[in-house]
């Protein structure tokens, strides 16, 4: 799945109002980590995680490492904060409603 500039730059600009849906300590990357950002990512579609100081990775590794597991894209990483976003056709949209990670 490859995004336009256009599509990431409309994903950054939304994840600015998004709080860390999902933080990881210094246990690392672990199946319940990829499980819980999998469930998240179904249900809100974009989805900030927060490392912990005492996580052992930095957050690009990390990002690239989650993105691999859940099929998701990097929409962008600062500091020990990630953004990750993966489209799911399941969810019922109605016309002119806010998008998932809004709600």
């Amino acid at each position: 799945m490859t995004m336009t500039g256009k599509e990431r730059a409309a994903l950054r600009s939304e994840c600015n109002r998004l709080k860390p849906l999902l933080h990881i300590g210094q246990e690392g990357l672990t199946p319940a980590v990829a499980a819980a950002l999998d469930d998240a990512l179904r249900t809100r579609e974009l989805v900030k995680v927060q490392l912990n100081r005492a996580a052992d990775v930095t957050a690009r590794d990390a990002a690239a490492t989650l993105a691999a597991r859940v099929r998701a894209e990097v929409i962008q990483t600062i500091g020990k904060t990630a953004t990750l976003y993966r489209k799911n056709p399941a969810l019922k949209r109605k016309p002119g409603a806010l998008p998932p990670w809004r709600v």
